[in-house]
């Protein structure tokens, strides 16, 4: 038996093959640059789904394929008409309409905050979640969003284009999208008034569900057996907690998952928001079993990949330095120049930063520091390779225990660090040697998202339990060693300053 797994990130599109012991054993990777239509760009899903075929085509002559599962993005939808084909662009949930537009969606719908406490969502800018991407298609798009037939949600219309059926399951429409009650466990308020709830699918199944097998066409066109089970796809955040979840059982854990986006999730019960969370950027997921995930995000590995191309350009090198713990300390206690977020603005935990450097309190903007040629114009601390990367994973660091802190992590609670930022030395020590009431590690699980969902179609197959797939699953836990930093609280406190506007108040206290 053989499992196929299609997982769809922003930047990266990748189609795997697992073994019966949910292991990977091969996988092909793509990047899809975005269409531009009228200044808006859009995925391309025809695309994609013809790389999509072509590749489990090949996969299904080298291996027993008996079940595809689909994980996704989050914020991301498809109208499709009666046809089955999309009747609009797929836009990109970058896409930022303009303050006119969030202001008159609230005026509309709710108030942000009462929208955050009844549907887990917050106020996020650009269109970071399904209602507003749906607001944005009605209004940019009217003519085609009247032949829409039906709202997929992203896993679920590539589901569709494999099988033919139509479904929705619980971790993607509760996955900050304004569209579905949290409480009352049905479609929102936000849902019937925007006059969509009839083209959405209100009964929610398990992600290890079948939506179906391969439609015939399909099954021709890649030469996949029509007996191919498709599983109903899951939100990639919520399929990198069930390794978590097979191993730990009801362990208490936290989930750092670290990528173009870093997500933390802490699995937590009941539902519901303190009175001085609500308007910040803390929100609620499903998990796979209609639990609440309390989550908090930013866009850590964008923010990590832009500032390094400015450092490796004035640099003239391609690598990322050593992590140096003696140049950390000095840049800790010197306090002299950080580095702040946000590069997209409203996207995590400090919407109202302005992405730069402050070195000995002069400014120097993201588009300033982006255009610089030379290395010697470049700030002081820029001029340094490895002192940059320093500041670079400290920002990071800092916008992560913001993100903790929301989430309600409790002492003592283990922390499991996931994705693309398992490399990174310098934050892993930075991180755990700012959390000493809290034990760090990294896993040997190389991408967490394909095989969660990995998991879902072998659940699909075998009728397995979740519980009971921990046996056939081996997951190594490296605690990370925590190094002293005695002034990153202070370093911290004065970084916090400066990412608040004044019209905040004063940042939240460190201790």
């Amino acid at each position: 038996m053989a499992i196929a797994v299609i997982d769809i990130g922003m930047t990266n599109k990748k189609v795997a093959v697992y073994t019966n012991d949910l292991k990977q054993i091969d996988a092909r990777y793509r990047i899809f640059p975005p269409q531009t239509l009228d200044g808006i760009e859009a995925h391309d899903l025809a695309a994609m789904e013809t790389w999509f075929a072509a590749e489990l085509g090949a996969f299904a002559r080298e291996y027993p394929v008996e079940a595809i599962a689909v994980t996704t993005h989050g914020a991301t939808f498809v109208c499709v008409g009666k046809d089955g084909c999309p009747v609009l662009p797929c836009v990109y949930y970058t896409h930022e309409p303009g303050d006119a537009f969030h202001a008159a969606f609230y005026e509309e719908f709710g108030a942000p905050e009462t929208l955050q406490e009844q549907t887990g969502t917050p106020a996020f800018k650009a269109l970071i979640n399904l209602a507003k991407g749906i607001r944005f298609a009605q209004i940019r798009y009217p003519e085609s969003f009247s032949r829409t037939a039906r709202i997929l949600c992203y896993p679920q219309y590539w589901g569709f284009r494999f099988t033919g059926n139509i479904g929705a399951e619980g971790t993607y429409m509760g996955c900050h999208g304004y569209l579905w009650d949290q409480r009352a466990r049905r479609l929102s308020s936000v849902a019937h008034s925007l006059g969509v709830a009839p083209l959405l699918s209100a009964g929610l199944r398990n992600s290890w569900d079948a939506l179906g097998s391969v439609a015939p066409e399909f099954a021709r066109k890649t030469g996949l057996s029509p007996k191919t089970v498709v599983t109903m796809g899951i939100h990639d955040s919520n399929s990198a907690l069930l390794p978590h979840f097979a191993k730990k059982g009801a362990e208490r854990f936290a989930l750092n998952s670290t990528g173009t986006w870093c997500v933390s999730m802490n699995p937590s019960e009941p539902y519901g928001f303190a009175p001085e969370e609500l308007g910040k950027a803390v929100f609620f997921n499903l998990s796979a079993f209609r639990t609440p995930i309390k989550t908090a995000n930013f866009l850590g590995g964008h923010e990590f990949e832009a500032w390094s191309r400015i450092l490796m350009r004035l640099h003239g090198r391609d690598d990322i330095p050593p992590y140096d713990p003696a140049l950390c300390r000095a840049v800790l206690r010197e306090k002299s120049a950080f580095l702040l977020p946000e590069l997209t603005a409203g996207s995590g935990q400090f919407p109202g930063s302005r992405p730069r450097i402050v070195e000995n309190g002069r400014e120097y903007l993201f588009e300033t520091v982006s255009s610089i040629g030379r290395r010697e114009d470049a700030p002081p601390c820029f001029q340094d390779y490895g002192k940059g990367f320093a500041l670079l994973c400290l920002s990071l660091v800092m916008q992560s225990l913001t993100g903790f802190e929301r989430i309600g992590l409790a002492a003592g609670t283990q922390v499991f660090t996931e994705g693309g930022f398992r490399k990174n030395r310098a934050y892993n020590s930075l991180l755990a040697g700012a959390l000493p009431e809290n034990r760090v590690f990294l896993t040997d699980i190389a991408e967490a998202s394909a095989l969660g969902a990995a998991m879902t179609a072998k659940m699909a197959l075998t009728g397995k339990t979740l519980g009971e797939l921990s046996r056939d699953l081996e997951v190594a836990y490296r605690e990370v060693e925590k190094d002293r930093f005695p002034d990153l609280p202070a370093y911290r406190t004065a970084w916090l300053s400066l990412t608040y506007p004044p019209a905040s108040g004063p940042p939240p206290a460190v201790s």
